[in-house]
């Protein structure tokens, strides 16, 4: 004769991490022009223009400023198309990032 005791079924509930943040930052140099930067910063990271000035004059002052905070594979992919719009003009625009704290 088959068995016939219930084992009770118990439900597992799965918590979803949520992803860690990594913050984009923008590396002062004293050769890339102000404009292109500011012109990067609305391209790729959708500024206004005055928001993309003061994120560029913040920059500017500290020697870094973060830009934006996403997800890492946004924030990698954003940091390096920045980088890489500089450099096809010749200028040693630094983007990178790190994880939020």
């Amino acid at each position: 004769m088959a068995d016939t005791t219930a084992t009770p079924k118990t439900k597992v509930k799965t918590k979803t991490e949520r992803p860690r943040l990594h913050k984009v930052i923008l590396i002062n140099d004293d050769y890339t022009p102000r404009e292109f930067v500011v012109t990067v910063l609305k391209a790729e990271f959708r500024m206004t223009e005055d928001q993309a000035h003061k994120v560029m004059i913040t920059a500017h002052r500290r020697g870094v400023c973060v830009v934006a905070v996403f997800t890492r594979d946004v924030a990698e992919t954003k940091a390096t198309r920045a980088t890489d719009a500089g450099r096809a003009k010749g200028y040693p625009l630094l983007f990178t990032t790190e994880p939020e704290e």
